[in-house]
C-alpha cells in the first residue's frame, strides 16, 4: 500500500518539476548549489589556512616522521644503528640526519670600532646537513630566495634563515631579534659554545616554517669540524614515507625494533603544538556557524517556493484529494520536488568543489605570512554536509505542503 503511495507521489512530484517555470527551477537549483558550496568551502578555507601550516611543517621540516633527541640527552645514542635500520626499510623513500647546536651569529664585528657599541648578533640553531639528502626530504633548495644552495663539500659557507635578518622583519613582525646588512657574500661570525669562526653567507632561506627560517645550515663535515664533535650521533632525523605507505606503520616498525629506547619517534602531526590544534578546531567551529546561516537561508527559500506553489495550486490539490489521492502522496510529491532541487544543486556543487576548487587551491594556495592556505574538503565531511542539506530541504518542503493539504477539501476546491 505504501509502495503505491510512493509511486503516486513520485509521479505527481515529477509532473510538478516538468511543468514548473524553467527560470524558477534554475534559480532554486542555483541557490542550493551556492548553499552547499557555502557549507563546504567556507569551513574548508578557514581550516585550510592552518592545515597549510601543518602541511608546510611536514613537507619543509619534519617529513612524515621526525626522530629527535630524548629530553636531557645531547644527541640520539646509537645513531648509526638507527640510520642502518632506516636504510633497510623498503617503505622509507628517504631520510635526512641533522646535527644541531645552539649558537649565535654576529654581523657588525668588522665595522664596529667602539668596544662599547652594541654588538649586532642573534641566537639561532646551527644545523649540519647533507645538502642532497636534506633537499630530497624537505626541498630546502626551493626556499633559497637569495644566493645559492649549499653544494656537497662546501666549507666556510652557510645558509641563513630569513627570520634572522632585519630586511625580512616586516614579513613576520618586529617581535624577533634580527641582524642587519646581511646578504649573500656577507661575512658573519658564528659562535657555538667556545668555538668561533667566520663564515660567508651563501644563501638566504625564506620558509613559512619558523623552525627552518630561524636556523643556520652548513655542510655536515664542516659542522663536525667547527663544533669539534667527535661523536657521529645526530640530533634529528626527518623521514619521508614512500607514496601509499602509512607513516604509522613505519613508526610502529621503528618502535618495535627498539629505536624508541634511545630516541623520540613522532609522526609529523604528533609534534604540533596543542595551540595549533586548538586553532584548527576553532576555525572549523566558526566555519560551521557561518555555513549554518546559508543553510537556514536555503531552507527558507525552499519553504517559500513550496508554500507559494502549494497556495497557487490549492484547487488542484483539493481535486486530487477529492478523487481519492491520499494526502500523504500529495505531501511526499512536494518532498520529492524539494529533494530534486537539493540533489541537483549539491551534485553541481560537488563537481565544482572536487573538479575545480580543490585542484585550483592546491596549485594556487592562498599566500599568507604563516602558511599557504589550501581548501580542505574531506569526502566524509562533504557527505555529512550533503545529508544535512537533504534533511533540511525535506523538512522545508514537507511543512508548507502539510499546512495547505490539511485544509478542508471542499474549501480548497472552491478556493475559500
Amino acid at each position: 500500500m505504501f509502495g503505491q503511495t510512493l509511486k503516486v507521489a513520485w509521479f505527481l512530484g515529477l509532473r510538478q518539476v516538468r511543468h514548473a517555470s524553467v527560470w524558477t527551477t534554475v534559480l532554486i537549483i542555483f541557490v542550493m548549489m551556492l548553499t552547499f558550496l557555502n557549507l563546504v568551502v567556507v569551513t574548508g578555507i578557514l581550516v585550510g589556512l592552518i592545515e597549510g601550516s601543518v602541511k608546510a611543517y611536514r613537507d619543509q621540516y619534519t617529513g612524515d616522521i621526525l626522530i629527535t633527541t630524548p629530553t636531557g640527552e645531547e644527541f640520539i645514542e646509537r645513531s648509526n644503528e638507527l640510520l642502518s635500520i632506516l636504510g633497510t626499510l623498503p617503505t622509507v623513500a628517504g631520510y635526512s640526519a641533522r646535527y644541531t647546536e645552539g649558537g649565535t651569529v654576529e654581523a657588525n664585528y668588522r665595522t664596529r670600532r667602539d668596544p662599547q657599541e652594541l654588538r649586532d648578533l642573534v641566537s639561532s640553531r646551527v644545523t649540519g646537513i647533507d645538502p642532497i639528502k636534506e633537499d630530497a626530504v624537505t626541498g630546502l633548495s626551493r626556499f633559497v630566495v637569495e644566493g645559492e644552495y649549499l653544494a656537497p663539500g662546501d666549507e666556510g659557507y652557510i645558509l641563513i634563515g630569513a627570520n634572522l635578518l632585519h630586511q625580512y622583519a616586516p614579513d613576520f613582525g618586529e617581535g624577533f631579534d634580527t641582524i642587519a646588512d646581511v646578504y649573500p657574500g656577507t661575512r658573519v661570525r658564528l659562535k657555538v659554545g667556545d668555538k668561533t669562526k667566520e663564515y660567508i653567507v651563501k644563501g638566504i632561506i625564506d620558509s613559512k616554517v619558523d623552525e627552518t627560517s630561524r636556523r643556520i645550515f652548513m655542510g655536515e663535515p664542516d659542522f663536525l669540524r667547527f663544533v669539534g664533535r667527535t661523536s657521529l650521533n645526530v640530533n634529528e632525523v626527518a623521514i619521508v614515507a614512500k607514496v601509499g605507505t602509512d607513516p604509522q606503520l613505519i613508526k610502529s616498525g621503528l618502535l618495535g625494533s627498539g629505536v624508541g629506547e634511545y630516541s623520540v619517534v613522532r609522526l609529523s602531526r604528533e609534534g604540533l603544538p596543542q595551540a595549533l590544534e586548538d586553532i584548527i578546531s576553532t576555525f572549523r567551529f566558526l566555519g560551521n556557524i557561518i555555513s549554518s546561516i546559508g543553510l537556514v537561508v536555503a531552507s527558507i527559500t525552499v519553504f517559500i517556493v513550496v508554500f507559494v506553489n502549494a497556495i497557487t495550486r490549492r484547487k488542484y490539490i483539493g481535486i486530487l484529494k477529492g478523487i481519492g489521492i491520499e494526502a500523504l502522496a500529495i505531501e511526499l510529491s512536494y518532498v520529492f520536488q524539494s529533494l530534486f532541487y537539493a540533489l541537483v544543486g549539491s551534485t553541481l556543487a560537488i563537481g565544482l568543489i572536487y573538479g575545480v576548487l580543490v585542484p585550483w587551491f592546491s596549485a594556487h594556495p592562498l599566500d599568507f605570512p604563516f602558511s599557504d592556505g589550501i581548501l580542505v574538503a574531506p569526502v566524509l565531511g562533504t557527505v555529512i554536509r550533503l545529508l544535512i542539506l537533504i534533511v533540511a530541504t525535506v523538512i522545508a518542503g514537507y511543512i508548507p505542503a502539510w499546512l495547505i493539504i490539511k485544509k478542508n477539501t471542499l474549501d480548497s476546491i472552491l478556493g475559500r
